[in-house]
């Protein structure tokens, strides 16, 4: 199709009747901001026709977060109770605020009931949420997914000749509103927003510090071409779901890996990936549920763990990439998890929930104590957590040979995660001194240890040697006899025992990147031919939040073969 032809349907197709416009009504339970900024102010709900405030009893930062995530803002920055935003006048909806932080609206928390408050306007709650300005690093990629006439049609748009059609772009108050005038023809390429002949003009909702990014992604529908930033990011993936654009949201979900390693509270991650769910996002869920696998045994430890959805549980759960200390610290976690949740979780639900849990691989002597427990699960389920318990024990008494042809049936029962025990791992901090010369005994980026040759108890006192390298430079390479291109480079083998198992059992060995004070992995990789190159900040899954002051972590990974 020529841009002359296209041009000319798209002549052919102006109205000059008076546009109808298209006004959606105000929706229960929406939210806003009255204050001096779109992203800070007094929080107002609206109910039962008329917008109300929230009294701040019980107004914390997981409710903040809620409000501003619910407004199209990446995040809150803080609460601000007392009404230091002004009194507002009319009803005060909600009180006693009570939010997990994953909520996708305010009214979804829970408080004592709509109007049911003993507040008075001196209590208004506000908030002050994320712009991006904050963000550091605003690096932008291209996202093309053009297939010709790209430059022509983004003239087209820009000049608005031959335009049919209104988009009418209003803030969740509506207060605030903005209009563009587009060609009927290139919608109609989108058949998710039902563009008809008929129709001339639609009307959308988007949150206010989205506004600036409305042109730009109209302009997309057209060309296919876009630049993503941190900061526009979640905008242009909220106006890609408004408009049904499947192929642009996959794209800008892969930039949210960006911001994965920002928050240390697990708010973010947790809300963006029930995000991704809501939007049918599976690049954006599997970004998030790999950061928080990498990340579990600090999730677990932190207030939100008690927060997360049945489904992001189960989501986790069937992850051979978690990273924890050992089986039965996840077990103890899910038991805790199902304790907080009460009646939320259903029996069937902590059933399929419990035989996700690798009773083969929980440490023997850890297996031994948990028989004894009196936890929800135990109580509960009595049947299926004393046959995990059988299975674990069968496991570590047996050889292999007996248990070989059961394997297929056991599926990812046997499959080891990436345990951190002290047992199976060591760590290596030092990471800037350089050692020009060989000098073994004052090297502290070559570690030494032994392990089992594999976590049953048949393999306990069967130990195989390790050695953990990390080099700098290519005079250390040199030094141990290698030529190494790239750095830092680890090195990791075993020696001594380890051959006598190699029909038996292989090792799929990784390497975990952290920071050493801030306890956040953000790169994990395995070993080839016992060596890993670690990439470039650039070429990571995610950025490097502590470029300078990280930690390498070696794990020893057995598998059955």
């Amino acid at each position: 199709m020529s841009l002359l032809y296209l041009h000319f349907c798209l002549l052919n197709l102006l109205s000059l009747a008076e546009d109808d416009r298209l006004k959606q009504p105000k929706q229960e339970g929406r939210v806003r901001l009255v204050g001096d900024l779109p992203s800070s102010g007094r929080v107002e709900v609206y109910h039962d026709g008329q917008w109300g405030t929230v009294c701040d009893d019980g107004w914390e930062l997981a409710e903040a977060q809620v409000v501003c995530r619910q407004l199209g803002f990446p995040g809150a920055i803080s609460v601000k109770p007392g009404g230091q935003y002004g009194e507002g006048s009319g009803p005060i909806w909600l009180d006693d605020m009570n939010c997990k932080g994953s909520e996708s609206s305010l009214s979804e928390c829970s408080f004592k009931g709509w109007g049911v408050t003993d507040c008075s306007h001196k209590e208004d709650a506000g908030v002050d949420c994320e712009t991006g300005k904050n963000i550091t690093s605003n690096r932008q990629f291209s996202v093309d997914n053009s297939l010709g006439l790209s430059h022509d049609l983004g003239l087209l748009f820009d000049s608005g000749d031959g335009c049919d059609f209104r988009i009418n772009v209003q803030d969740t108050s509506e207060e605030e509103e903005l209009t563009f005038c587009v060609h009927k023809m290139i919608l109609m390429f989108y058949p998710e927003l039902n563009i008809t002949n008929d129709s001339r003009n639609i009307a959308v909702n988007v949150s206010q510090t989205c506004h600036p990014h409305v042109s730009a992604f109209l302009r997309y529908l057209y060309t296919r071409q876009i630049d993503v930033s941190i900061t526009s990011a979640q905008c242009l993936h909220q106006l890609a779901f408004i408009f049904g654009v499947k192929k642009l949201m996959e794209d800008v979900g892969r930039t949210f890996t960006l911001l994965l390693p920002e928050d240390n509270t697990f708010l973010t991650q947790v809300s963006m990936y029930e995000y991704g769910v809501r939007t049918g996002d599976l690049v954006l869920q599997e970004n998030v549920l790999q950061y928080l696998s990498w990340n579990c045994e600090y999730l677990i430890s932190s207030p939100v763990w008690s927060t997360i959805s049945f489904h992001m549980m189960d989501a986790l759960l069937q992850r051979s990439d978690l990273i924890v200390n050992d089986e039965a610290l996840l077990l103890e976690a899910l038991e805790r998890w199902i304790q907080d949740k009460g009646d939320e979780i259903s029996s069937d639900q902590q059933a399929s929930l419990l035989n996700h849990i690798r009773f083969l691989l929980i440490p023997v002597d850890k297996l031994y104590e948990t028989q004894f427990s009196s936890s929800v699960l135990r109580q509960n389920h009595e049947k299926l957590y004393l046959t995990g318990l059988l299975r674990g024990f069968q496991f570590n008494a047996l050889p292999f040979s007996k248990i070989r042809n059961q394997m297929d049936n056991m599926s990812s029962e046997y499959l080891s995660r990436i345990y951190t025990g002290d047992e199976w791992s060591v760590i290596i901090n030092d990471t800037t001194v350089n050692y020009p010369y060989y000098h073994y005994g004052q090297n502290n980026r070559i570690q030494t240890f032994s392990t089992p040759a594999y976590p049953s108890a048949l393999y306990r006192e069967q130990k195989v040697q390790w050695q953990a390298q990390v080099f700098l430079s290519a005079q250390e390479c040199s030094n141990y006899g290698m030529s190494c291109t790239s750095f830092p480079v680890a090195r990791f083998y075993g020696y001594g025992n380890q051959e006598r198992y190699t029909s038996t059992i292989r090792y799929s060995n990784r390497l975990i990147l952290s920071c050493k004070y801030e306890n956040n992995v953000f790169h994990v990789q395995d070993f080839k031919n016992s060596m890993a190159v670690v990439p470039n900040n650039s070429s990571m899954d995610l950025p490097n939040p502590c470029p300078d002051d990280y930690s390498f972590r070696f794990v020893v990974r057995p598998e059955y073969i």
